[in-house]
């Protein structure tokens, strides 16, 4: 397809897509800022019931002080442990772990997904295995891959991108599905060959649900780190940073990609 072609057919694309309305993204945005002091508000609500329990409880002393402190001697022990370097070489070991495990799940899982989208062979192989294995528990395939692998950190980076590939083949499955054909035989009849078929409308009409896969991949590989890191036997990690990427990251790219293909009313 010539240079010229190529405009003509992603502007009708962009024709087809539903588009959010500037007028409507910017009063979401306005009342999203009038509001946030009391979604502040309300977020922190439950952590300040929780906090002022766990005082109330630990000061009363009907647990041992050493299995139930204050919540000043956690935040000095905190502190202590940050300034000796404990608690960071902790963070850095688990969060090499976890990038590591969903960087593989990311790549095999969108691939696999793609690939199923797109053929029905690869739908009729990968199916049934996924369907099978996705609703195990992680931790019950922790046995099979300490057996395989042994202890160790091969042992936990592969467990977690095992157990977070499923997430995302699931979503950008449903995704590449997801694709109104309308707007593949439109790039199909203005010759759009499949490779910019797959560039220009395949890949952003199932970009929301593919960020949502890897939202939820990412989550799920953090839960299972949690006692994977424990099993493997590993000799330093913390299984409790991966829901800060998750809230701070993939919910905010699958927010704007809902916003920018029009999936927002």
């Amino acid at each position: 397809m010539s240079a010229q072609v190529r405009p003509h057919y992603r502007e009708a694309m962009s024709d087809l897509a539903p588009a959010a309305s500037p007028t409507v993204v910017a009063a979401a945005s306005a009342r999203r800022g009038e509001s946030r002091l009391k979604v502040v508000a309300r977020t922190a609500f439950p952590f300040l019931v929780v906090a002022l329990a766990w005082e109330v409880t630990a000061h009363l002393g009907i647990f041992p002080r050493k299995l139930f402190p204050p919540l000043e001697e956690v935040a000095a022990a905190l502190v202590r442990l940050t300034a000796d370097g404990v608690l960071p070489h902790h963070v850095l070991d688990t969060l090499v772990r976890l990038l590591a495990g969903f960087a593989l799940a990311a790549v095999a899982g969108v691939a696999i997904g793609f690939a199923m989208g797109r053929s029905r062979r690869a739908e009729d192989v990968f199916l049934p295995l996924v369907s099978i294995g996705a609703p195990i528990p992680g931790l019950a395939y922790a046995p099979l891959f300490l057996l395989w692998f042994g202890l160790g950190n091969m042992t936990a980076v592969l467990l977690v991108a095992f157990v977070s590939a499923f997430p995302i083949i699931f979503n950008t499955w449903t995704g590449v599905k997801a694709v109104k054909d309308i707007w593949v035989r439109s790039a199909q009849a203005m010759g759009a060959d499949n490779r910019r078929l797959l560039h220009h409308v395949i890949l952003p009409g199932a970009l929301p649900y593919v960020l949502t896969g890897l939202r939820l991949g990412l989550a799920q590989a953090w839960r299972i780190l949690v006692g994977v890191e424990m099993l493997a036997a590993v000799s330093w990690g913390l299984g409790a940073i991966g829901l800060a990427l998750e809230k701070l990251v993939f919910q905010r790219l699958e927010q704007y990609t809902v916003v920018r293909w029009g999936m927002m009313s």
